[in-house]
């Protein structure tokens, strides 16, 4: 009976100092990942648009649009974060429209758990500089070996086909419901 009770109590303390470390290490380091978090968001906000000097935020519903604009305060379009599931986990993306809501700046994606040496190839350039330029409208689409003829099209990774349909699908997906929330 008495070492029952040493091992409770060794347990219980045990389990508030471990619990108190926790927390301690949760409050220093949230602003720290917040802060990190947005600095790569900025630099993938000014990578999909180089001429890009300043931007706005505008939440809409639970999201984040950014009104990207350059130097003279002229808009050059929206960026807006993406995400969706693909081969093995989430693919997290930041996403750039240009004002018309009909034509691609690009993307950058920002994270992704998808097969290295596959799957990974979605966060190349290669893979990425397929969608600057891309027409939105009717929705983007994706081909397998072979070059895109239409102006929504782009060419999946070989070997990797459902992450590349998994971001047409995400990208899709997700600029139905800006541009519907933007049109508002």
């Amino acid at each position: 009976m008495k070492n029952t009770i040493k091992m409770i109590i060794v347990l219980t303390v045990l389990g508030l100092l471990s619990g108190a470390a926790l927390v301690f290490i949760y409050r220093y380091a949230s602003p720290l990942i917040a802060q990190n978090q947005k600095d790569e968001t900025e630099k993938a906000i000014y990578k999909i648009f180089p001429e890009g000097k300043n931007y706005d935020t505008r939440i809409i519903g639970e999201d984040s649009v950014y009104k990207v604009k350059d130097k003279n305060g002229k808009l050059l379009g929206y960026a807006f974060p993406a995400s969706g599931n693909g081969y093995q986990g989430q693919i997290d993306m930041l996403v750039g429209i240009q004002p018309d809501l009909a034509t691609l700046a690009g993307i950058e994606v920002l994270d992704s758990q998808e097969t290295p040496g596959l799957g990974q190839e979605i966060t190349t350039e290669k893979f990425e500089n397929q969608f600057k330029g891309l027409k939105v409208s009717p929705s983007i689409s994706y081909v397998k070996n072979q070059k895109p003829q239409n102006p929504n099209e782009i060419e999946a990774i070989t070997g990797a086909t459902v992450s590349s349909k998994a971001v047409v699908t995400i990208l899709n997906e997700r600029i139905a419901k800006i541009k519907k929330d933007l049109n508002k």
